[in-house]
């Protein structure tokens, strides 16, 4: 596994940033919990591979309901770039007094899930019909997701960060 070290993003990663949320995203533009962000309006991280190559971005808010990571994507999924861009977005929840780490994902995501709940992260809620919501506002979000499963519902992941129960 390649080393990966992460940093804030800055202006040269714009091109890097733009693909990818491109490719996963359709555009910059997501929109989660009935809440359209912009992702370049956001504090990202960026996560670079011991080649220097762009290896993965997430873009995260702090508020009083703790960081939320808006974006998490990597280029080459299994390389450690999530995992790495995720400790990084632990490090700035705790540098800002948030007690908690919180995120969306849809119900055909099977990999995220998978993913998010190894590192500690437990399901706390789903918001049945969430996407289908979502779609009146981006209507480029597809119906069917990963795997052929079709795609209705948000599941809310949360882990605190103080060892606290995740209620």
């Amino acid at each position: 596994m390649a080393s990966i070290r992460v940093r804030q993003a800055h202006d040269g990663d714009r091109a890097a940033l733009a693909a990818l949320h491109e490719r996963e995203w359709g555009g910059p533009v997501v929109v989660v919990h009935d809440t359209r962000y912009d992702l370049r309006d956001l504090p990202t991280f960026v996560a670079i591979d011991d080649s220097g190559t762009f290896a993965g971005a997430l873009a995260y808010r702090v508020d009083a309901d703790g960081l939320e990571v808006v974006s998490l994507a990597a280029s080459a999924p299994g390389a450690g770039a999530g995992t790495a861009l995720l400790a990084a977005a632990e490090e700035a929840a705790t540098a800002a007094a948030a007690d908690r780490i919180w995120l969306v994902t849809t119900n055909d995501n099977l990999g995220a899930l998978r993913f998010y709940q190894r590192r500690g992260l437990r399901i706390v809620a789903v918001d049945a019909g969430a996407v289908d919501r979502a779609r009146a506002v981006k209507p480029t979000i597809p119906r069917v997701g990963a795997d052929g499963i079709p795609l209705h519902d948000e599941l809310r992941l949360a882990r605190h960060l103080t060892g606290a129960d995740q209620r």
